[in-house]
């Protein structure tokens, strides 16, 4: 499996604190694992709870979402659970067998980890299908959907539209 820090384009959290959300960068090596990231998230997360959103590679993207003690995972791509760790990681934590070399690129996990904050999974699995986006493009779109593209765009370098 490859190496993850090199290839991390970026990892970010967003919380709502007092009805405003904050995006923040997460340091290695937190965002290595679902655990780690679920620990971190932890540390960060208000009543609301946090999401991660960890791109890697401009390959693929996974969110975990933490909310009190409940931990929720979505992989965009379980193939890339091939070549890394995170991937990996997410998949162990689904419960899900490691894929085989033939499996279609589809996501995992689930789809409706962000409903109460406005995306529901019909929504979530639409963007998802959309192969022509990169993940930058499609966590953008979630992040303005759940009202903080601005932030997000700014944190990872996007102009916004």
């Amino acid at each position: 499996m490859s190496e993850l820090i090199g290839e991390i384009d970026y990892a970010l959290v967003a919380f709502l604190e007092d009805g405003d959300w904050q995006v923040q960068d997460i340091a290695s090596p937190a965002f290595e694992s679902v655990d780690s990231l679920s620990h971190a998230l932890r540390q960060v997360g208000g009543p609301d709870g946090a999401v991660a959103m960890v791109a890697v590679d401009e390959d693929f993207f996974v969110l975990v979402r933490v909310l009190g003690a409940t931990t929720r995972v979505l992989l965009s791509d379980i193939t890339a659970a091939d070549e890394w760790e995170l991937a990996q990681s997410a998949v162990d934590f689904l419960g899900l067998p490691t894929p085989e070399d033939d499996d279609e690129e589809v996501p995992a996990g689930d789809l409706d980890l962000l409903a109460d904050l406005g995306l529901h999974a019909i929504d979530l699995g639409a963007l998802l299908d959309d192969v022509e986006l990169y993940p930058d493009d499609v966590l953008s779109d979630i992040a303005r959907r759940l009202g903080f593209g601005d932030l997000f765009d700014d944190a990872v370098g996007l102009t916004s539209a």
